[in-house]
């Protein structure tokens, strides 16, 4: 049986940047993982041993690359994937799967794209502080989940500085900028019923280059990105609050509880009322 570690992070509150699962594990010979996708982005580094990526991208083209130790691969969102470890030496990898609306940016800054999954270091000294923030994460289960954060933050910067195929940030960008103004928009009156049309509007752009600027950018449409942002701010009330489902639906722009309800559980997989019996930390303050 392989040696491993094995957490998922707990915490649903984080939009630019969130951590969902991260491990580590030294494989058997030969053992195998997929095919299969995910449903965020996940990268491993090979620590030591060999093993064999099986990977599928985009265009549904199959590309096979043989991996050493100090390189790395990354799965992107609903591309399928299989990963073998090596007969004869098989590789001991750690790995770490989160997503966020800068994700995308940031891997594709590292160089790293669904038809490039590959990583390799231009730096000895930066891949060994990138390995290090990663492993901070894989051991740092008893921390906070702002040092989970943090150090995730480290590691994909140093996955940037580190990277062989780095490219420079393009600041000033004006799809940027209208991004921006479309988030802000949209943290300023979630509570309302805005459709995308508004934040179109607000933004002084055609609603359908809108669409097409938040899926280069933000790999979401303003819809998904709309109902992500208000279900996120009703899991923290749910979470962090006794108000009612009923009240907390109309906080962030659902009147119709009926409807609130089949919102979250499109996005969290069960009721909110579920949700929270599963995940509310509220205490009420005792009197003295």
């Amino acid at each position: 049986m392989s040696n491993h570690l094995f957490n998922i992070f707990p915490n649903e509150r984080y939009m630019d940047l969130t951590l969902y699962q991260y491990g580590w594990e030294q494989c058997e010979p030969a053992h195998s993982y997929g095919p299969a996708s995910r449903n965020h982005y996940l990268f491993h580094y090979i620590i030591k041993g060999k093993g064999v990526l099986h990977h599928t991208d985009d265009h549904g083209q199959t590309h096979i690359y043989n991996l050493k130790p100090h390189q790395g691969f990354l799965i992107c969102p609903e591309l399928v994937n299989t990963y073998i470890a090596d007969k004869e030496d098989p590789w001991e990898y750690a790995w770490v799967e989160f997503d966020g609306l800068r994700v995308k940016e940031f891997l594709e800054t590292a160089g790293l794209t669904e038809r490039s999954p590959i990583y390799r270091s231009a730096s000895q000294d930066l891949r060994g502080g990138m390995k290090e923030e990663l492993l901070n994460i894989v051991h740092g289960k008893e921390h906070s989940s702002l040092y989970q954060i943090g150090h995730l933050y480290l590691f994909l910067d140093l996955l940037i500085q580190s990277s062989f195929n780095r490219k420079e940030f393009s600041a000033g960008k004006l799809k940027d900028f209208y991004i921006r103004e479309a988030i802000s928009f949209i943290e300023q009156n979630y509570s309302h019923p805005i459709t995308v049309e508004d934040i179109a509007i607000f933004c002084n752009l055609n609603r359908s280059y809108l669409g097409k600027i938040f899926r280069d950018e933000l790999n979401k449409t303003p819809q998904q990105f709309l109902i992500y942002y208000r279900m996120n701010r009703a899991a923290e009330l749910l979470k962090f609050s006794e108000t009612t489902v009923g009240e907390i639906g109309k906080l962030v722009g659902y009147p119709n509880q009926l409807h609130f309800s089949r919102a979250f559980k499109n996005v969290f997989g069960i009721p909110p009322t579920e949700w929270r019996r599963e995940n509310q930390v509220y205490q009420p303050l005792k009197e003295a």
